[in-house]
């Protein structure tokens, strides 16, 4: 109970704001999972979401240490920011990386490389190879509902069966925030504390927070070309053509990725406040707006999620 300034008492404020509610339900999330299953790890690529995500399990378990590992699935063509931020954050919080290499399964020929260069496509068998290998029965994942239609099908917790596969026909209800964690030997559950969360929800929760990100997703100059409608910066993994010439530009990144499918967008937002005011204009999704994997087929997704993609 409390007293105003006229005497009057009045009650405090229990109530709390989208961002509290978020958070809260993430954490309430990543404690059930932690409380529910054997061997959880955390999927960490440097990027902006699993960034939060991190951030969120520090929370929920403070002030002990991040009681899982965390996992990344290294396409070879990362951005040398991203891995060096990656590498930093684990060195700080004491915490396991697991990293599952796309060019180990190239180079001793699991895998080959796509006609287009890119290799985000290619990150499904490292993953399901590092999850069986280390016997996780839950992987937490950045995805977002507002982000692709594939992922707005997701629930929290989502069943893989035991070749790592999603039916998204056949899934579990959630009413009233009850999560069903259980699954066979073999089957494994994805788990996604930021689906009710929107990028604006992500930058504004980073504000709030003073969360550091990878340089690159503030402005900055970049050699880029434009190909299918999309910047991509020059590089060893993403060599412009002929017809398609090069100029420096100020860019920044909504998403980070595989370097030859991940696309800059014109910006001079250099800090978190621009960003923000940037992202509450913007009416497409960052994975729309700037991931070419994502554009070879309107399921592109949804195909790769079914074969146990992230």
């Amino acid at each position: 109970m409390t007293v105003t300034d006229d005497a009057r008492p009045t009650r405090p404020s229990y109530l709390l704001d989208q961002l509290e509610w978020l958070e809260s339900e993430a954490i309430h999330i990543i404690r059930e999972v932690q409380a529910e299953f054997e061997r959880p790890a955390l999927l960490f690529s440097g990027g902006k979401d699993s960034v939060v995500m991190l951030h969120l399990a520090t929370k929920a378990f403070w002030p002990g240490p991040v009681p899982f590992p965390v996992l990344h699935v290294d396409t070879g063509h990362n951005f040398p920011e991203v891995l060096a931020f990656r590498d930093a954050t684990v060195e700080r919080l004491g915490l396991r990386l697991v990293v599952a290499s796309v060019q180990d399964y190239i180079d001793d020929g699991r895998l080959r490389e796509r006609a287009d260069g890119t290799r985000n496509p290619l990150q499904t068998q490292p993953l399901l190879d590092a999850i069986g290998e280390h016997r996780f029965d839950a992987v937490f994942g950045g995805g977002r509902r507002d982000e692709e239609k594939a992922r707005a099908k997701e629930r929290v917790f989502s069943l893989r069966d035991e070749f790592g596969q999603w039916d998204p026909r056949n899934q579990r209800p959630e009413l009233w925030n009850l999560y069903n964690g259980r699954h066979r030997p073999g089957e494994h559950v994805r788990v996604f504390p930021l689906s009710n969360w929107t990028e604006l929800d992500v930058w504004q929760y980073i504000r709030r927070e003073d969360i550091a990100l990878p340089s690159l997703y503030y402005a900055h100059e970049r050699d880029v070309f434009e190909r299918d409608g999309m910047l991509l910066a020059v590089g060893e993994h993403a060599v412009p053509r002929e017809s398609e010439p090069v100029s420096t530009q100020l860019v920044r990144y909504r998403t980070v990725g595989d370097m030859s499918c991940t696309g800059a967008v014109r910006s001079d937002a250099a800090d978190v406040e621009a960003v923000i005011t940037e992202v509450a204009a913007t009416r497409v999704t960052e994975r729309g707006a700037t991931r070419a994997d994502d554009r070879i087929s309107e399921a592109a997704m949804e195909d790769r999620k079914k074969e146990g993609y992230f």
